[in-house]
């Protein structure tokens, strides 16, 4: 390998242009390629004022240009078949989450990469998120068991309702971004997941009639603690609360808040999925005359990263993983474990009963 990490995006929609665009300012990057099958790649070139070399086929895209590292940000269903190419090909990995469809899929991956010794780092952006770190750490001071709300309910139209309903013919809307909340509540607890619940509601005639694109999940931990996600994609999903992340504990509770209430309007709008500048904390603390002892708390921190900013961070950490030969195992295993609840999830929907893990 060179001075520079050569790498090929395959995959050239929101979250691959995004990658493409950090890794056209890292000095530590250089693009080799840009593969899709239609005129995503185009349209990133065009944007990124630049003359990447084109691809509609990713494997003559590895085999003429034999990168050093490869951005997988295409439909979960193919990421296996890639995955395999680019190993066998003596490419590192960054893959947009999830690892595969399925866990059988994912142990693959995961096993390649292992056995022939590149990185595998899979975009778990909410890891790279400084306020999602500060929510987690506040969260375990509130005291065990705890209860964790989250959801991300998108009310998308035009192009972002057709993304949606490509996901759809693979995955809902509970295992594809329930994986990242998932991570969380997993990081929360620090505990192991004993059983998950989940409903689902399929609201459209657009979507495949085995899928649903509303849903929500329950999970049990060992410790006591429980947790619950909601999830819905499409033009008739409601924006109220939509975006909820709140923590509750035997010592208070802790919220990802915004100190701008614009981000409550468009939930379609990708910056409001990760503008979290403020945590609200509340302490359960009570006098003798059981009234609080202290208010609640907002800290405004001073860094508001943008969604571009998180998709930085991604790339500096798999550039620093290759470079400083980072063990990667516990990050793997962690990205399998939350897609193997997910999942578990996605079939308590589909069977209408409680799922217990291993």
């Amino acid at each position: 390998m060179g001075k520079n990490i050569r790498v090929l995006v395959i995959g050239c929609g929101n979250m691959g242009a995004s990658h493409a665009t950090a890794y056209h300012n890292h000095d530590g990057f250089e693009i080799c390629g840009l593969v899709s099958r239609g005129t995503s790649k185009d349209i990133l070139n065009n944007s990124l004022q630049s003359k990447y070399s084109t691809f509609t086929d990713y494997k003559l895209a590895i085999s003429k240009t034999k990168p050093d590292a490869v951005c997988i940000s295409t439909y979960p269903d193919t990421h296996e078949e890639i995955s395999l190419h680019a190993l066998e090909n003596n490419c590192h990995i960054f893959l947009e989450k999830p690892i595969a469809a399925d866990l059988v899929g994912s142990r693959k991956i995961i096993k390649k990469a292992e056995e022939h010794k590149k990185k595998l780092v899979v975009g778990y952006i909410l890891r790279h998120h400084p306020i999602w770190k500060e929510f987690i750490k506040e969260s375990k001071k509130l005291g065990k068991p705890v209860a964790m709300r989250m959801n991300l309910n998108q009310q998308s139209s035009g192009e972002t309702w057709d993304v949606h309903k490509n996901l759809l013919a693979s995955l809902s809307p509970i295992v594809d971004c329930g994986v990242h909340y998932l991570d969380v509540m997993c990081q929360i607890t620090q505990s192991k997941p004993l059983s998950v619940s989940a409903i689902g509601v399929r609201l459209s005639d657009e979507i495949p009639t085995d899928n649903y694109n509303y849903g929500q999940l329950q999970i049990r931990f060992e410790d006591g603690s429980v947790g619950w996600y909601e999830a819905g994609w499409g033009p008739m999903i409601s924006e109220t609360a939509f975006f909820v992340k709140d923590v509750i504990g035997p010592n208070g509770s802790v919220s990802i808040v915004s100190d701008d209430d614009t981000f409550k309007k468009d939930s379609d709008n990708l910056e409001n999925h990760t503008k979290n500048n403020c945590l609200k904390i509340h302490s359960s603390k009570l006098d003798s005359d059981h009234n609080f002892i202290s208010p609640n708390k907002k800290i405004v921190y001073d860094e508001d990263p943008t969604h571009q900013d998180l998709c930085d961070y991604e790339q500096e950490y798999f550039y620093k993983s290759i470079c400083k030969n980072i063990d990667l195992k516990s990050h793997m295993e962690d990205a399998y474990k939350s897609l193997q609840i997910a999942l578990a999830c996605d079939e308590a929907v589909k069977k209408s009963k409680t799922v217990f893990l291993d």
